[in-house]
Protein backbone atom coordinates (compact mmCIF):
# COMPACT_ATOMS: atom_id res chain seq x y z
CA UNK A 1 0.00 0.00 0.00
CA UNK A 2 1.34 3.45 -0.97
CA UNK A 3 1.04 6.79 0.81
CA UNK A 4 2.02 10.22 -0.47
CA UNK A 5 3.51 12.50 2.17
CA UNK A 6 3.94 16.11 1.02
CA UNK A 7 6.07 18.32 3.25
CA UNK A 8 5.56 21.97 2.41
CA UNK A 9 8.39 24.47 2.23
CA UNK A 10 10.30 26.77 -0.09
CA UNK A 11 13.39 25.79 -2.05
CA UNK A 12 16.55 27.85 -1.82
CA UNK A 13 19.19 28.41 0.81
CA UNK A 14 17.54 31.64 2.00
CA UNK A 15 14.52 29.61 3.22
CA UNK A 16 16.45 26.75 4.80
CA UNK A 17 15.73 26.52 8.51
CA UNK A 18 12.76 28.91 8.47
CA UNK A 19 9.40 28.31 10.12
CA UNK A 20 7.66 28.01 6.75
CA UNK A 21 9.96 25.09 5.86
CA UNK A 22 8.95 22.86 8.75
CA UNK A 23 7.35 20.42 6.27
CA UNK A 24 10.71 20.01 4.53
CA UNK A 25 12.49 19.67 7.88
CA UNK A 26 10.18 16.90 9.08
CA UNK A 27 10.55 14.91 5.86
CA UNK A 28 14.33 15.41 5.93
CA UNK A 29 14.39 13.97 9.46
CA UNK A 30 12.19 11.03 8.47
CA UNK A 31 14.36 10.23 5.44
CA UNK A 32 17.58 10.73 7.39
CA UNK A 33 16.47 8.32 10.13
CA UNK A 34 16.09 5.65 7.42
CA UNK A 35 19.32 6.64 5.68
CA UNK A 36 17.57 7.50 2.42
CA UNK A 37 18.15 10.60 0.32
CA UNK A 38 15.97 12.89 -1.75
CA UNK A 39 16.57 13.23 -5.47
CA UNK A 40 15.53 16.05 -7.75
CA UNK A 41 12.44 14.87 -9.66
CA UNK A 42 9.62 16.52 -11.55
CA UNK A 43 8.11 19.35 -9.47
CA UNK A 44 9.61 17.98 -6.22
CA UNK A 45 12.49 16.41 -4.40
CA UNK A 46 11.39 12.82 -3.79
CA UNK A 47 12.34 9.61 -2.07
CA UNK A 48 10.61 6.38 -1.16
CA UNK A 49 10.55 4.90 2.32
CA UNK A 50 9.45 1.35 3.20
CA UNK A 51 8.00 0.78 6.67
CA UNK A 52 6.00 -2.20 7.97
CA UNK A 53 4.89 -3.29 4.53
CA UNK A 54 3.89 0.22 3.45
CA UNK A 55 5.55 2.50 0.93
CA UNK A 56 5.75 6.18 1.77
CA UNK A 57 6.47 8.45 -1.19
CA UNK A 58 7.95 11.59 0.37
CA UNK A 59 7.83 14.78 -1.67
CA UNK A 60 9.17 18.26 -1.03
CA UNK A 61 7.58 20.40 -3.76
CA UNK A 62 9.95 22.65 -5.69
CA UNK A 63 7.05 24.90 -6.72
CA UNK A 64 7.29 27.04 -3.56
CA UNK A 65 4.65 26.75 -0.87
CA UNK A 66 1.97 28.84 -2.58
CA UNK A 67 1.89 26.56 -5.65
CA UNK A 68 2.26 23.21 -3.88
CA UNK A 69 -0.93 21.85 -5.45
CA UNK A 70 0.82 21.32 -8.78
CA UNK A 71 3.39 18.95 -7.29
CA UNK A 72 0.91 17.15 -5.04
CA UNK A 73 -1.49 16.56 -7.93
CA UNK A 74 1.27 15.32 -10.23
CA UNK A 75 2.69 12.85 -7.70
CA UNK A 76 -0.73 11.54 -6.65
CA UNK A 77 -1.41 10.70 -10.31
CA UNK A 78 2.09 9.39 -11.07
CA UNK A 79 2.17 7.08 -8.04
CA UNK A 80 -1.54 6.19 -8.31
CA UNK A 81 -2.20 7.19 -4.70
CA UNK A 82 -5.81 8.09 -3.82
CA UNK A 83 -6.36 11.36 -1.89
CA UNK A 84 -7.35 9.42 1.24
CA UNK A 85 -3.72 8.25 1.46
CA UNK A 86 -2.30 11.76 1.09
CA UNK A 87 -0.84 13.56 4.11
CA UNK A 88 0.25 17.20 3.82
CA UNK A 89 2.72 18.41 6.47
CA UNK A 90 2.76 22.17 7.03
CA UNK A 91 3.32 25.07 9.41
CA UNK A 92 0.43 26.67 11.31
CA UNK A 93 0.40 30.15 12.85
CA UNK A 94 -2.77 29.43 14.83
CA UNK A 95 -1.13 26.71 16.93
CA UNK A 96 1.39 27.33 19.72
CA UNK A 97 4.98 26.40 18.92
CA UNK A 98 5.49 22.64 18.67
CA UNK A 99 1.81 21.70 18.79
CA UNK A 100 0.94 18.93 16.36
CA UNK A 101 -2.57 18.46 14.99
CA UNK A 102 -3.58 15.74 12.58
CA UNK A 103 -6.85 16.31 10.75
CA UNK A 104 -8.77 14.26 8.20
CA UNK A 105 -9.89 17.27 6.17
CA UNK A 106 -10.74 20.93 6.45
CA UNK A 107 -10.18 24.38 5.11
CA UNK A 108 -6.92 26.09 4.33
CA UNK A 109 -7.00 28.27 7.44
CA UNK A 110 -5.27 31.07 5.53
CA UNK A 111 -2.33 28.84 4.52
CA UNK A 112 -1.75 29.57 0.83
CA UNK A 113 -0.09 26.22 0.15
CA UNK A 114 -2.97 24.25 1.62
CA UNK A 115 -5.51 26.40 -0.20
CA UNK A 116 -3.69 25.82 -3.51
CA UNK A 117 -3.64 22.06 -2.95
CA UNK A 118 -7.39 22.10 -2.23
CA UNK A 119 -8.03 24.21 -5.34
CA UNK A 120 -6.01 21.93 -7.64
CA UNK A 121 -7.36 18.66 -6.18
CA UNK A 122 -10.91 20.00 -6.06
CA UNK A 123 -11.43 18.62 -2.55
CA UNK A 124 -10.62 19.32 1.09
CA UNK A 125 -10.84 15.60 1.87
CA UNK A 126 -7.21 14.77 2.52
CA UNK A 127 -5.24 14.55 5.76
CA UNK A 128 -2.99 17.30 7.02
CA UNK A 129 -0.50 17.43 9.85
CA UNK A 130 -0.18 20.95 11.17
CA UNK A 131 2.96 21.93 13.09
CA UNK A 132 2.42 24.94 15.33
CA UNK A 133 4.88 27.77 14.80
CA UNK A 134 3.14 30.23 17.12
CA UNK A 135 2.27 33.81 16.33
CA UNK A 136 4.82 35.86 18.24
CA UNK A 137 5.02 38.73 15.77
CA UNK A 138 3.95 42.34 15.64
CA UNK A 139 1.06 43.47 13.42
CA UNK A 140 2.14 43.60 9.80
CA UNK A 141 5.13 41.32 10.43
CA UNK A 142 3.49 37.96 9.64
CA UNK A 143 5.47 37.31 6.45
CA UNK A 144 8.78 38.15 8.14
CA UNK A 145 7.87 35.87 11.06
CA UNK A 146 6.83 32.91 8.90
CA UNK A 147 9.91 33.26 6.69
CA UNK A 148 12.12 33.90 9.70
CA UNK A 149 14.42 31.47 11.46
CA UNK A 150 13.54 29.77 14.73
CA UNK A 151 14.29 31.62 17.97
CA UNK A 152 16.94 30.07 20.23
CA UNK A 153 14.36 28.94 22.81
CA UNK A 154 12.36 27.23 20.04
CA UNK A 155 15.43 25.44 18.73
CA UNK A 156 15.85 23.58 22.04
CA UNK A 157 12.56 21.69 21.59
CA UNK A 158 12.46 21.58 17.81
CA UNK A 159 14.23 18.26 17.23
CA UNK A 160 11.95 16.41 19.64
CA UNK A 161 8.80 17.84 18.04
CA UNK A 162 10.12 16.97 14.57
CA UNK A 163 10.76 13.41 15.74
CA UNK A 164 7.19 13.16 17.03
CA UNK A 165 5.86 14.51 13.71
CA UNK A 166 7.82 11.79 11.88
CA UNK A 167 6.24 9.17 14.18
CA UNK A 168 2.80 10.54 13.33
CA UNK A 169 3.52 10.16 9.61
CA UNK A 170 4.50 6.51 9.99
CA UNK A 171 1.51 5.86 12.25
CA UNK A 172 -0.79 7.44 9.65
CA UNK A 173 0.28 4.75 7.19
CA UNK A 174 0.38 1.81 9.58
CA UNK A 175 -2.37 2.40 12.15
CA UNK A 176 -4.61 4.62 10.04
CA UNK A 177 -5.83 8.16 10.34
CA UNK A 178 -8.43 7.77 13.13
CA UNK A 179 -6.21 5.75 15.48
CA UNK A 180 -3.29 8.08 14.88
CA UNK A 181 -5.44 11.14 15.60
CA UNK A 182 -6.62 9.50 18.86
CA UNK A 183 -3.05 8.69 19.87
CA UNK A 184 -1.35 11.98 19.08
CA UNK A 185 -3.90 14.80 19.06
CA UNK A 186 -4.43 14.39 22.82
CA UNK A 187 -0.74 14.94 23.63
Amino acid sequence: MKYLIAGLGNIGEEYSGTRHNIGFMILDALAGASNIHFKDSRLAFTCSLKHKGRTFILIKPTTYVNLSGRAVHYWLKKEKVPPDRLLVVLDDLALPFGSLRLRAQGGGGGHNGLEHITQILGTQNYARLRFGIGNEYYPGQQVSYVLGEWMEEEKTGLDERIKTAAEIILSFGTLGLERTMNLYNKK
